[in-house]
C-alpha cells in the first residue's frame, strides 16, 4: 500500500488550538522504498523543512484538491503545522482560496504576522517548533478571526466531515442548519478553507476511504462515508487520487515525480 506523506500526526499543545488543529512530522535518513502520496487535503500547512545540507525553508503549503506522487528523498525533516479552519486569514494575511494548490514561502505573504513568524521558525531545529510556538504565537497574533464567523464556518466543517458515528450532512442541510444561505456558506468556506462546501466534503470523504479501505468492506465503506453507491465512491476516488481504489490499494499509481517541497509560486 502506498505511505502518505507525514503519517506521523499529533494534536497540537492546548494553548495552540485556536490556530493549530494538529502537528505532523516527517524524517527520512534514506529515500523510502515505496511512494510517497500527498493526499487531497482540505488544509492550509506552515511547514518548516530542513534538508541534508541544513538548507532551511519556512513554506506554506495550500490546499490540495487532487492527490500527488513523488519519489522520496533522503536525510529531509520536516514539521508540518496544520492551521484549524478560519485562522489562515488572521494568520498568514490573505484567504484561503489564494492558497490553494500553491506553495509559497512564509514571508513573502503580506503583512507583518507572516514575516515575524517565518523569522521566528526558520533557525529552529524542527523539534522545537510546537514549544517555541506554544512560548511565542498567541503574542505574535496581530489581529483575531471574527469569533462568530469562525464558529459557523467550524460548525460547517465538522457538520460535513466523516464521523464513526454517521454519515456527512449534505450542503444544503448544513446551510439550513446554521442558518445561512448557501451562497453565504460557501465564501465562509472559500475565505476561511479555501473550497468550496462540496469540494471539502469530497475530499474529506476520500480520505476516510484511504483511511478505511483495509478493514472494510467496499460497499460498508461507501455507505458510512455518504456516497450514494460503490460506483459513485469509485469515481469520486478516481478524479482525486488519479486511479481507482483498487489500483491505489494494489500499488499501480500514476508516475511518480520528485517530490519539491519548496518550489516557489
Amino acid at each position: 500500500m502506498p505511505q502518505p506523506i507525514a503519517e506521523q500526526a499529533r494534536s497540537a499543545p492546548e494553548v495552540l488550538r485556536p490556530w493549530i488543529t494538529g502537528v505532523r512530522t516527517s524524517s527520512y535518513a534514506d529515500p523510502p522504498e515505496e511512494a510517497l502520496v500527498r493526499l487531497p487535503d482540505a488544509v492550509t500547512r506552515v511547514v518548516l523543512r530542513v534538508a541534508a545540507d541544513r538548507h532551511r525553508d519556512v513554506l506554506v503549503v495550500g490546499p490540495r484538491v487532487r492527490a500527488s506522487y513523488h519519489r522520496g528523498k533522503a536525510e529531509l525533516t520536516c514539521v508540518e503545522l496544520c492551521l484549524s479552519p478560519g485562522t489562515v486569514r488572521p494568520l498568514l494575511g490573505v484567504p484561503a482560496t489564494e492558497l490553494v494548490g500553491r506553495v509559497v514561502p512564509l514571508h513573502a505573504l503580506p503583512g507583518e504576522t507572516p514575516r515575524r513568524l517565518a523569522d521566528a521558525l526558520r533557525w529552529l531545529d524542527p523539534w522545537e517548533a510546537v514549544p517555541h510556538l506554544e512560548r511565542s504565537l498567541p503574542g505574535l497574533l496581530a489581529r483575531s478571526a471574527d469569533p462568530a464567523r469562525t464558529a459557523l464556518l467550524r460548525a460547517g466543517v465538522a457538520a460535513l466531515s466523516v464521523r464513526t458515528d454517521r454519515a456527512p450532512a449534505q450542503v444544503r442541510d448544513v446551510a439550513r442548519e446554521l442558518a445561512v444561505s448557501e451562497r453565504q456558506l460557501r465564501n465562509l468556506f472559500a475565505d476561511g478553507v479555501g473550497v468550496s462546501p462540496k469540494q471539502y466534503a469530497r475530499i474529506d470523504r476520500v480520505r476516510a476511504v484511504v483511511t478505511g479501505a483495509p478493514t472494510t468492506p467496499w460497499s460498508q465503506l461507501a455507505a458510512a462515508t455518504g456516497y450514494f453507491d460503490q460506483a459513485h465512491m469509485s469515481t469520486d476516488f478516481r478524479a482525486l487520487m488519479g486511479v481507482p481504489p483498487r489500483s491505489y490499494f494494489t500499488g499501480r499509481l500514476p508516475a511518480l515525480t520528485p517530490c519539491r517541497a519548496s518550489r516557489r509560486t
